[in-house]
Order: structure tokens, then sequence, then C-alpha cells
């Protein structure tokens, strides 16, 4: 099997490790084979592919989508490094308001599975970061939502050095708190 899964605190959050060819000509992975990620329960099929580049400092999150076409991501980070977190908002989870937060870079491709009903989130670590995922669901915006991304609630440990530093898009400045937003039964 060319990848590794594991688990993470939230079990339904899944950290995979690619297996990496390299030489002095580069490298090569795979970084989907569904066969594969169908043995560890990742039934979804990806219908869209995500192309993000962000400046140091840059938190993009958290974002989700609502029921009908909530998305599960395949998240990883092909150029520079960023902290990518997860947070459980389904209401009748036993991990309700739960987070996990990995570091994903050009160096380590390690990969992130947030399945759908969980928000999700990074920061940009290095100076720029090019992020690339795949979802479950197509982008619908009239069911496009987040959460703020310093929500007390919740409590995201994001890397302490950088929250000083932080710079959101107006959109997500604005976004409510998990009191206020709506989430999954």
């Amino acid at each position: 099997m060319p990848f590794k899964f594991k688990r993470l605190s939230i079990p339904d959050v899944i950290l995979i490790e690619p297996r990496v060819f390299g030489d002095d000509r580069g490298f090569f992975m795979e970084t989907y084979k569904k066969s594969d990620f169908l043995k560890v329960g990742i039934r979804e099929e990806f219908v869209q592919d995500n192309h993000s580049k962000s400046i140091k400092g840059v938190l993009r999150g958290l974002h989700y989508q609502l029921e009908p076409k909530a998305q599960g991501k395949l998240v990883r980070c092909i150029r520079g490094k960023i902290f990518d977190v997860a947070v459980d908002i389904r209401k009748n989870s036993p991990t309700f308001k739960k987070w996990v937060g990995v570091e994903l870079s050009e160096d380590n491709k390690l990969m992130v599975y947030v399945p759908p009903g969980f928000a999700h989130g990074f920061l940009t670590l290095s100076e720029e970061a090019e992020v690339l995922y795949k979802t479950t669901e197509e982008y619908a915006p009239e069911l496009d939502s987040g959460i703020i991304w310093n929500d007390e609630d919740i409590g995201v440990n994001w890397p302490i050095d950088m929250v000083d530093r932080i710079i959101l898009s107006e959109k997500d400045k604005k976004l409510p708190n998990l009191k206020n937003a709506k989430i999954f039964e």
C-alpha cells in the first residue's frame, strides 16, 4: 500500500503519509488511490479540486459547507508550510467542538482527510504556501458557512508566535462564533 493512514485524536480525521520514491532526479508519489482510501473507510468520491496560494500569516477558515452539500476534503501543502485545523461541528458527535491540528508541508508531504461535518482552516507558516485540496461536493455558495478562527468555545491553539500577525479576508473577519453559526445536527 502506498499510504500510511493514522486516525487522529478525532478518529474521523485521518492523517495520510504517502510513499515517496525519490532519487537525484526528484520524486514520485501517489496522492490518491480509491481502493486504498476505501480500505480505511474514506468512501466519498472527490468531485472538485481547489488550489490556493497564501503569504505568511494568512489564515483561511474556519470554513465548511452545509447539508445537503457538506464537503469532505483531502488537503495537502505542495509548497511551503501550513498549520491545518479540523473542528468537529456535528452537534450530536462525542467529539463536538474538539479540534485537531497538523503541520502540512512540501517537505513532509503529509495529507489530511477532513470529513463532512467539520469546519476546516489553515494558517500559513512559511513566506508563501500553496495548498491543494479535493472536495467531495462541488462549491455551493448558498450553503457556504464558517466560524470565526478564534472562537473561545473551540479554543484552537494556533501557533502562538503567529497570532499577532494573522491576515484575514473581509469575509473571514465577519464569520460568527460557534454559538451563532449554522452547524450539523
